[in-house]
């Protein structure tokens, strides 16, 4: 492990001080799996300095599920587009930060609504699954900029081809209307924490293994926002689909190679977050 593992240790005590303001963990049903599907963990109810936040958004325009008339209820209750993948990719990569690094993870996610009161703020770290079929309104965005300035850190994940980065680019635009998405440089610390992955490929998800890539989207991206002391606050994987390599990871026909590094991005980017 590299010395900032061991930094980690030392931002996390603060962390672990939100505990007593953190709203309880609860289960949502998804798209792929319903409550009880997945079972927790026997240490799900532990309390720890790390949790991983899932965020819970409205669909937008190219939200498929809405186009074709399936889950078009209320998304705060699950049964929408950001449940996909979820709960499974979560536990499992939550499975491996605590195999593979020293942060006192929880087992299971926490899902996490920007317009629930206060309850964002307790959370460092906050992740979105298909940021480009997303419905991120402008209020949302605005608490969301709130989030980051005060430290937090945030990845869409798993949006794909030019229409959808056009939506990820739009809708992250009201958290940062003075700021621009930018390429990150092979040479910056969020790849370099605990991996140095300086051989990055597309992660193809489950379902599009055929075809190599979904949306015609088959050269992969990774794009920030930057504050002005050059941390990044927002992390873009554009034309991935991490989330589908932490879900198979135990799949024998899901190659080996993409979750191999999608789990290391991550583990990357929670160590990255926590030590900048």
């Amino acid at each position: 492990m590299r010395i900032p593992v061991l930094l980690a240790g030392t931002a996390l005590v603060f962390y672990g001080t939100l505990c007593a303001f953190q709203k309880p963990f609860k289960e949502f049903s998804g798209t792929e799996y319903y409550i009880g599907d997945i079972p927790l963990p026997p240490d799900w109810n532990q309390k720890t300095d790390f949790v991983f936040a899932r965020l819970m958004f409205p669909g937008g325009p190219l939200d498929g599920y809405q186009r074709t008339g399936r889950f078009t209820g209320d998304y705060h209750f699950g049964l929408s587009l950001w449940t996909q993948d979820y709960p499974r990719a979560d536990r499992h990569f939550l499975a491996a930060v605590r195999r593979l690094t020293r942060v006192d993870a929880r087992s299971v996610e926490q899902v996490v609504d920007l317009e629930d009161g206060d309850d964002v703020y307790n959370w460092p770290f906050l992740y979105a699954v298909q940021a480009g079929e997303w419905g991120l309104t402008e209020k949302q965005g605005k608490i969301l900029r709130e989030y980051l300035d005060r430290g937090g850190f945030f990845i869409g994940d798993d949006f794909h081809g030019p229409a959808e980065y056009g939506e990820w680019a739009r809708r992250i635009g009201y958290a940062f209307p003075d700021k621009s998405l930018q390429d990150i440089p092979n040479n910056d610390q969020v790849f370099h924490t605990v991996y140095d992955l300086n051989d990055r490929h597309i992660i193809v998800g489950h379902d599009h293994l055929r075809e190599g890539s979904k949306n015609g989207g088959t050269v992969p991206r990774w794009v920030a926002i930057y504050d002005d002391k050059g941390r990044i606050m927002t992390e873009g994987w554009f034309n991935q689909d991490v989330g589908d390599s932490w879900e198979w990871a135990d799949d024998p026909y899901y190659p080996e190679e993409f979750s191999e590094q999608g789990i290391r991005m991550g583990v990357d980017s929670i160590i990255y977050a926590m030590t900048h």
